[in-house]
């Protein structure tokens, strides 16, 4: 497996394993399928695991650790707070509170079962409190040897920039693919001139980016289908983008998903796509696309094939486009 290094000397599997949807979002979730994919992902290598307390809410934090119990030396665990909900899934609010933020980390040390968490998220910029009370907060965390690295998600240059005065961040999260590319306007440049690492989940446009019609289903389990992207005539126009790709990997001998993988992987040795995925088939094919080699022509091809702004439609719905770019 090779590995890349984020910021502050992180040093992670060069693919990640995003574990939402195995609780949470992408329909009727299997804990035993689930599990047997996280153990299978540390046979293979992938040793960066992401999880969050509100994904379930609270029960994918459990699960992931039922999974890495005996084996938590071979894990590079990342978790996020800000997100706050209550017990029967309720969104309360985006909370960056000191008081909130060493309340959030003891309770997801506890239902992760480990003493420290490798890699601590912001998972949302909460824009009544400032960034230099919750980083403090959350460097108080790294002091006190409950974190190892502290992280950012979805943020804005000036945020990163602040925070990072604060402490040394080691990873900013942002949505990243062929079809999402707003980290080019200006974050990427700044993750790099302050030594940040870049992890992109989304690399496969939650599903769509794959050559699985199926993998788009819009059930009422599951909450793309009130995303913009995925309905109506955005949701024809961009298939018709997806179609583009399929004829590129066809010529390639691999798959939509992997190809897409291989052009995240290709943006840089400080980039770490995390795909999601609770069944092992699917991990298997995304841990493939590590052996793809992409030329500047495949590159420029891909992107010939999914232009930058041809994705029609915002990548959350109205509430949700509200809590990015913080």
């Amino acid at each position: 497996m090779e590995h890349r290094t984020l910021g502050q000397g992180l040093v992670v599997s060069a693919e990640g394993l995003g574990c939402m949807g195995m609780s949470e979002f992408y329909g009727v979730g299997d804990d035993t399928e689930s599990i047997a994919t996280i153990h299978e992902a540390l046979d293979s290598g992938v040793n960066f695991l992401d999880t969050a307390d509100m994904y379930g809410p609270f029960t994918n934090e459990r699960l992931v650790g039922s999974a890495i119990k005996g084996r938590r030396d071979e894990v590079v665990l990342a978790t996020k707070f800000g997100n706050q909900r209550s017990e029967d899934g309720a969104f309360i609010r985006i909370n960056g509170t000191p008081e909130y933020v060493l309340e959030a980390c003891d309770a997801s040390l506890q239902r992760l079962g480990v003493d420290v968490i490798d890699l601590y998220y912001q998972h949302r910029v909460d824009r009544t409190v400032p960034i230099e009370e919750t980083f403090g907060a959350m460097k108080s965390l790294v002091e006190a040897g409950k974190v190892r690295h502290l992280g950012i998600s979805e943020a804005l240059s000036a945020t990163i920039e602040r925070a990072h005065a604060v402490h040394p961040i080691s990873a900013l999260q942002s949505e990243y693919s062929l079809w999402s590319r707003e980290p080019e306007d200006g974050v990427l440049d700044t993750c790099r001139r302050l030594g940040i690492g870049f992890v992109a989940y989304s690399p496969l446009g939650r599903g769509f980016l794959t050559d699985e019609e199926a993998t788009r289903a819009t059930s009422e389990s599951d909450f793309r289908s009130r995303h913009p992207r995925f309905s109506g005539d955005a949701r024809d126009h961009n298939l018709a983008l997806v179609k583009n790709l399929e004829e590129i990997a066809r010529a390639k001998g691999v798959t939509v998903a992997q190809l897409s993988l291989a052009w995240v992987l290709s943006r840089g040795a400080d980039v770490v796509p995390i795909p999601g995925t609770k069944r092992r088939k699917w991990l298997r094919e995304n841990v493939a696309a590590l052996e793809i080699s992409l030329s500047d022509d495949d590159i420029a091809a891909l992107e010939a094939a999914v232009p930058r702004g041809a994705v029609e439609g915002d990548r959350y719905h109205e509430s949700g486009m509200q809590t990015v770019n913080g």
